[in-house]
């Protein structure tokens, strides 16, 4: 049995926090860039050169992309092969407070949600955890998140007869009501199934999916493609100024769920998607 480092978990969070800031997957820059030349709103082109200049500027000048450095969101896959002498969950917020403090990154995180104070280090994080079977490894992803899209998510309790329709429909309203809010252009996640909590969880995962990855699960994909283009098609556009580009991806995962039920979570995203992993 592997015994894990928590120093490394420390070094670990703490530098992912800030890259995870600082620098924009390559991927969805190149999404971006394709979006520039699609676009024929030139409100709308205008504003995607200018995304892409401060992503550019942000990696060649180590600088945060946003002000909004984001409350952080933790997602721990530890094999079960894995000895871990300690508390994980500290390791995790001291890489935390680290690496907001080393970054310049700015404390965005209240020790209650009705007094306000700030915590003044960006921690807690938001952790979730998971036991891999069979494994002696620890992967970790670091995943800060704005207030700005995140205060634009929802979760509804549908009926089951309001089926992939019902879903089609909440999820363009949630989009449409966005409007500018969450700095489109978006990655918009959707949870379907599980319960309340759950729904919740999977639009979170699914928003950390490779913004090119294609689903194995047909159901989900074709319904990924029909969203994306309906989300387009309400006119949004970037920054909520009109275009073509209102949505970058759109990433649906699924879950079981009780014969009475239809959970559905949107977690919407800005642009950056920021989000680094490490495998220990």
């Amino acid at each position: 049995m592997k015994e894990l480092d928590l120093k490394k978990v420390i070094f670990e969070v703490e530098r992912m926090c800030v890259e995870a800031n600082y620098f924009l997957n390559d991927n969805i820059l190149q999404k971006i860039k394709i979006a520039y030349n699609n676009e024929e709103s030139e409100v709308g082109k205008n504003i995607l050169g200018q995304i892409i200049e401060n992503d550019e500027i942000a990696m060649n000048e180590q600088v945060p992309m946003c002000q909004d450095t984001g409350i952080v969101v933790v997602f721990l896959e530890i094999g079960t092969e894995v000895k871990i002498n300690g508390d994980i969950y500290e390791a995790v917020n001291e890489g935390v407070r680290r690496g907001y403090e080393k970054g310049y990154l700015r404390k965005s995180v209240v020790r209650h949600p009705l007094d306000r104070v700030n915590t003044k280090d960006n921690s807690p994080a938001i952790i979730h955890t998971k036991l891999v079977p069979n494994s002696d490894k620890v992967k970790i992803i670091v995943a800060p998140k704005g207030g700005g899209s995140e205060n634009m998510s929802a979760l509804k309790m549908l009926k089951p007869s309001d089926g992939v329709e019902g879903i089609k429909k909440l999820v363009v309203e949630t989009i449409k009501n966005a409007g500018g809010n969450p700095c489109p252009p978006i990655i918009v996640g959707v949870g379907i199934g599980g319960n309340f909590e759950k729904a919740a969880i999977l639009a979170k995962e699914a928003v950390l999916r490779d913004i090119n990855d294609v689903t194995p699960d047909p159901i989900a994909r074709n319904l990924e493609a029909e969203l994306l283009e309906l989300i387009n098609k309400t006119g949004v556009g970037p920054l909520g100024l009109g275009g073509l580009t209102t949505a970058l991806a759109v990433k649906v995962n699924t879950y079981p769920c009780h014969i009475a039920a239809l959970p559905v979570a949107i977690n919407i995203n800005c642009h950056a998607a920021r989000h680094k992993e490490v495998e220990l």
